[in-house]
C-alpha cells in the first residue's frame, strides 16, 4: 500500500503545511500554512483549511467545508489562534469550524468520533468531547462546552458560554440559552427540560438500575420544588453512590449560567 499522500494536482497545498501519509485531498481543495494533517484523513474536493490547525487520523471533511478560519469575533484583531482536531471525525458538506481567540483560552477543540452533519457551526473557543452528533445546522456560539456523547438536533442553537451535558439530548429546532443538563431530554425555543433521556441511554447500555437512578434524580432536582442546595445534598445522599448522578449533581452545583428546566 502507498504511504505517499494522494493530492488532486488542482489542490493548492501551501509549502508551511505538514500533510501524513496516507492523506487524500480531492480536487480544489486550499490547505494553508500552518496546517497539520494526520494519516489516514480525507479532504473530500472543495474543502478549505486554513492554519494554524491539526488535523488527526483518519477524519473525512466533505465538500465545502470551511475549516480553521478566522473567528467571527469584533474583538479578533489578527493574533495567532489555533483549531485542534481529534481522529475519525466525520465533517460534512459546508461544516465550518473556528479558530480560538485570545480571550478566550487562543483555541477551539474537537475530540474524536464526532459527526457534524450538514451545516454544522462550531464558532471560536468552543470545547466539544467525543462521540457528539450535531445534526444539519446545529450551530455553537462561542466559548460553548459540549460534553461527550450529546446529541444537538438540527437548526438547534447554543449560546455563548453555555454547556451541553454528557449524553444529553437536545432537540431540533432548539434555543438554549443556560445550560443543558446531562441525561437529559431539552427541548424547545425557549428550550425545557423533559426528563432523563432514557431511549438514548437504553441505546448506549447504561444499567437500567443506572437509569432509574437517574430518573429518582431528576425528579428531586427538577421536579420537587427543593431548593438547589436542598435537592443537591438529598440526592448525593441517597444516589451518589451511581457515578453517573454524582455527574449530574456536580454539572448543576457548577453552572455559572443556570441550568435548563
Amino acid at each position: 500500500m502507498s504511504r505517499v499522500p494522494r493530492i488532486h494536482p488542482t489542490a493548492q497545498i501551501d509549502a508551511g503545511a505538514t500533510i501524513a501519509p496516507d492523506v487524500a485531498i480531492g480536487a480544489f481543495c486550499v490547505v494553508g500554512a500552518g496546517v497539520r494533517i494526520g494519516a489516514g484523513t480525507v479532504l473530500h474536493p472543495h474543502v478549505v483549511v486554513e492554519g494554524p490547525t491539526t488535523i488527526g487520523e483518519g477524519n473525512r471533511i466533505f465538500p465545502f467545508a470551511c475549516v480553521g478560519m478566522e473567528p467571527q469575533d469584533l474583538k479578533y484583531g489578527g493574533e495567532p489562534t489555533t483549531l485542534e482536531i481529534g481522529d475519525r471525525n466525520t465533517l460534512r458538506e459546508a461544516v465550518t469550524l473556528h479558530r480560538g481567540t485570545q480571550g478566550g483560552g487562543g483555541v477551539t477543540r474537537l475530540g474524536s468520533d464526532n459527526l457534524l452533519m450538514t451545516g454544522t457551526h462550531v464558532a471560536h473557543d468552543c470545547r466539544v468531547g467525543d462521540r457528539v452528533i450535531f445534526a444539519n445546522a446545529a450551530t455553537l456560539a462561542g466559548h460553548v462546552t459540549v460534553e461527550d456523547g450529546a446529541t444537538i438536533g438540527a437548526f438547534s442553537g447554543v449560546h455563548q458560554f453555555c454547556r451541553v451535558g454528557r449524553q444529553s439530548y437536545i432537540g431540533g429546532y432548539s434555543v438554549l440559552t443556560q445550560d443543558a443538563a446531562p441525561y437529559v431530554l431539552t427541548v424547545g425555543n425557549r428550550a425545557k427540560a423533559f426528563g432523563i433521556n432514557v431511549v438514548g441511554l437504553e441505546r448506549k447500555g447504561v444499567p437500567a438500575a443506572t437509569i432509574q437512578a437517574l430518573k429518582q434524580a431528576y425528579r428531586l432536582l427538577f421536579r420537587a420544588h427543593l431548593a438547589q442546595e436542598e435537592a443537591l445534598t438529598k440526592v448525593r445522599a441517597e444516589l451518589g453512590e451511581f457515578e453517573e448522578v454524582a455527574l449530574l449533581a456536580d454539572f448543576i452545583a457548577r453552572s455559572e449560567r443556570g441550568v435548563i428546566r
